[in-house]
């Protein structure tokens, strides 16, 4: 039998820190391993590529560090697109994964119109299931 495997995409160290006991929690019931993944994206047009990227690696980090002191099976994955959607939908597909789970990021409606609103595109164009933790929720799933 194949493994479970759950993609957690985060875009913060926030995300990641909030969201390490209940994916422990939840990837120990499913018996399953776990992919973090963070598109990389610049936050202003004069800022770096390298910046992005280091703050994303230091996203992954947080997560994957927390998961595996835990004793799960996790691995981080950097990914960079303008698309955040589709990146992590083609890569939740090419990794053979059985969920994705998303940490939301409590943006009010109009962040959400101006940024784009990545969990309503992810759940619109999924064909397995999503699971989304509210910005302000603690505790384990």
């Amino acid at each position: 039998m194949n493994r479970s495997r759950l993609l957690v995409a985060v875009s913060s160290p926030w995300a990641s820190q909030k969201l390490s006991a209940p994916i422990a929690d939840l990837s120990r019931r499913l018996d399953a391993e776990v992919l973090v993944a963070h598109v990389a994206q610049l936050k202003e047009e004069d800022e770096h590529e390298s910046d992005a990227k280091q703050r994303g690696e230091q996203t992954l980090q947080l997560l994957v560090e927390e998961l595996k002191k835990a004793g799960v099976r996790a691995e981080g994955l950097m990914l960079f697109s303008d698309d955040v959607s589709k990146a992590i939908l083609n890569t939740a597909k090419a990794r053979n994964c059985t969920v994705i789970v998303l940490g939301l990021t409590g943006k009010g409606v109009l962040k959400r119109l101006i940024a784009g609103d990545v969990p309503a595109n992810i759940i619109r164009q999924a064909d397995l299931p999503v699971l989304l933790c509210p910005a302000n929720w603690n505790g384990l799933i």
